[in-house]
């Protein structure tokens, strides 16, 4: 299964940081490749983003359920495609370190199915981690960005 893991170390408050997350339209525009996004409801939003596998670009789409919302340390989710076979899921997760310092976590697994899943998985294991982190980092910047 493609997945990547990524942990930044983030000078501010665990509760600054669930303050940010705990609102999908905060983080929605940070994934790399973003076009939009549409909240259904509090658990259910979907995502289109231009994903670049190296050989192709491609638009995906994807259903994300909010499986936990776990304040102040975290979100899990789990992901469909709508456009094409993927199944996945994912999480944030926040650990305070001190008063002013969290250790900020991004998790990413996506596997594609079908007939060409076997082809598409083995360069989703160098897009998925690379992803994780982007978007990792991409919410770490934005964070500190709006909180100076």
């Amino acid at each position: 299964m493609p997945a990547g893991t990524h942990s930044v170390s983030v000078p501010l408050n665990i509760n600054t940081i669930w303050e940010f997350v705990q609102d999908m339209n905060n983080w929605a525009p940070l994934v790399p490749g973003y076009i939009e996004h549409e909240i259904i409801n509090e658990n259910e939003s979907t995502w289109a983003f231009k994903g670049d596998l190296g050989f192709m670009k491609k638009t995906v789409k994807l259903k994300i359920d909010i499986k936990e919302w776990n304040d102040p340390s975290g979100v899990i989710f789990d992901l469909t495609g709508m456009s094409d076979n993927f199944k996945g899921g994912g999480y944030f997760k926040a650990e305070a370190v001190s008063e002013n310092e969290t250790t900020m976590t991004g998790n990413l697994d996506i596997t594609a199915g079908g007939m060409m899943g076997p082809m598409i998985n083995q360069i989703l294991v160098k897009f998925v981690p690379q992803t994780a982190q982007e978007l990792t980092d991409n919410i770490v910047a934005k964070l500190i960005e709006v909180n100076k």
